[in-house]
């Protein structure tokens, strides 16, 4: 049989616009297979010439899923540029907004776009794989994910004042305290929600068996491994240093978070609007990484939170290292959900909960700023050059879908050389090869920054796979 390209477009239940193109040869095996991010947005270029102090509401702009991610690594970046150390106050409100936001993200993922391929399996019928067919099939199930993520918007909306796009994260701190009002009512919701979370975990914890086949190949393959710990070495996604862990569970190095141009670099490829991001000691492609949920529960040392922390324990007996499958990208996330409503307890119990200092004024005191924190996809990078009028003259976002692209495209190459077949096609082996893109759950709106250089390679090839023309869009 002549060579075959088969097209997945659009990849489904992820946000933003990519499509999967897998590549066989005579005799129906896949040979390459591509992710292709096809969106192009260009926040890096169009925030240049705009004051600093506007970066942090533009840039949560960037997405509506998770703007408190961009808010907070973007005006960590500005309290780098106005040189001053915010409030403890601040720290906490922001670390208590940041959780909420993963929290929301985090359930967003699970129960929408990846519980229709656990519940209803992978092979199920694509018009009611849905969150639609969840309803149908369990609807309590349905009913807690729904609830989960209500109850992570409204900690936004209650600190923050709305849900989407809030503009209460500011440079020096936040904008204005917590009351005691929005205080209780978030203290209020936690046991719901915990007991929602709860029962998430216990019932993946035993639906793991039922997808043996699909943890052998979703994206399960040595790599580096990337995240924020604490300075104990715990579970951190405000502050902290980044860490680096090889397959092997051995820590690679520790770094401080500003400093990531001396150890990253990101190079672009001619199939995707998406940058690729690498470990530069390690070049391309050994220096290949991953972050995120699956990521951040590798890195770290222990969990800080009790109920977490008996998890973890757990989860790290899937593997004597790293634990390597991307499947367990859906179990990390439900641990981290539990960490999420567990540490938001703990810090809205601080006797200084309500402190009434959340703010420091400055001018401009440095020309750049760097800001990192994690998002619930994973580390994420804002870098800003200013002139001496705070006017932005550079930017550079590195995205957590950046970070995992190349992993997401070696998945993406694994899982189709183990389940398509040229000669005979199903609709559930072309699932898996999107349920193992969902697995990273990437932000692609998020993460297609690059400048205008960046092209688009297109090209047109016969039935026999000759090559017929190229284009190249700029």
């Amino acid at each position: 049989m002549p060579r075959q390209t088969i097209v997945i477009d659009p990849v489904t239940r992820i946000e933003g616009h990519s499509k999967i193109s897998l590549h066989l040869d005579e005799e129906g095996h896949v040979e390459e297979a591509y992710f292709h991010v096809t969106q192009f947005r260009g926040f890096e270029k169009f925030c240049e010439g705009r004051p600093f102090y506007e970066m942090p509401s533009l840039m949560a702009r960037i997405c509506g899923i998770c703007p408190v991610s961009h808010l907070i690594a973007s005006a960590k970046a500005c309290d780098a540029i106005l040189a001053v150390r915010i409030p403890e106050g601040a720290v906490r409100l922001r670390k208590v907004l940041n959780l909420a936001q993963i929290l929301q993200s985090h359930a967003l993922s699970f129960f929408y776009l990846s519980v229709p391929d656990l519940l209803l399996g992978m092979d199920s019928d694509p018009a009611t794989r849905n969150v639609f067919g969840v309803m149908e099939t369990n609807p309590a199930m349905a009913r807690d994910g729904v609830r989960l993520r209500q109850f992570g918007q409204q900690i936004i909306e209650w600190l923050a004042g709305k849900r989407i796009h809030p503009a209460w994260v500011v440079p020096g701190g936040v904008s204005s305290p917590l009351t005691a009002e929005n205080r209780d009512r978030i203290l209020a919701g936690i046991p719901e929600a915990l007991a929602i979370a709860t029962r998430a975990l216990d019932w993946f914890k035993t639906e793991i068996e039922r997808f043996r086949e699909e943890i052998r190949c979703f994206a399960n393959f040595p790599t580096l491994f990337m995240g924020l710990v604490g300075d104990d070495g715990t579970l951190e996604h405000y502050s902290g240093k980044l860490r680096f862990l090889d397959a092997g569970g051995h820590v690679v190095a520790d770094y401080a978070d500003t400093s990531y141009p001396d150890y990253l670099a990101e190079i672009a490829h001619p199939w995707s609007y998406l940058k690729t991001s690498f470990y530069k000691p390690l070049g391309y492609p050994d220096g290949v990484y991953r972050v995120g949920p699956l990521a951040r529960l590798n890195v770290i040392d222990g969990i800080s939170t009790p109920r977490a922390s008996q998890e973890w324990a757990e989860f790290r007996e899937l593997d004597r290292g790293a634990v390597l499958s991307s499947f367990y990208y859906h179990y990390a996330r439900l641990i981290e959900i539990v960490y999420a409503l567990e540490k938001i307890e703990q810090l809205l119990h601080d006797s200084d909960a309500l402190d009434s200092n959340v703010r420091a004024h400055a001018s401009v005191n440095n020309s750049e700023g760097i800001g990192v924190s994690e998002a619930p996809r994973g580390t994420l990078m804002h870098h800003y050059k200013v002139d001496r009028d705070g006017l932005i003259t550079w930017a550079n976002l590195i995205i957590a879908t950046g970070h995992n692209n190349a992993a997401m495209n070696r998945g993406v190459l694994q899982v189709a050389r183990h389940f398509v077949h040229g000669n005979k096609l199903t609709e559930g082996m072309l699932n898996r090869v999107e349920a193992v893109i969902r697995c990273f759950d990437p932000c692609l709106s998020c993460s297609t920054h690059a400048d205008g250089r960046l092209a688009l390679e297109v090209e047109l090839r016969s039935h026999q796979g000759e090559l017929v023309d190229v284009c190249r869009t700029r």
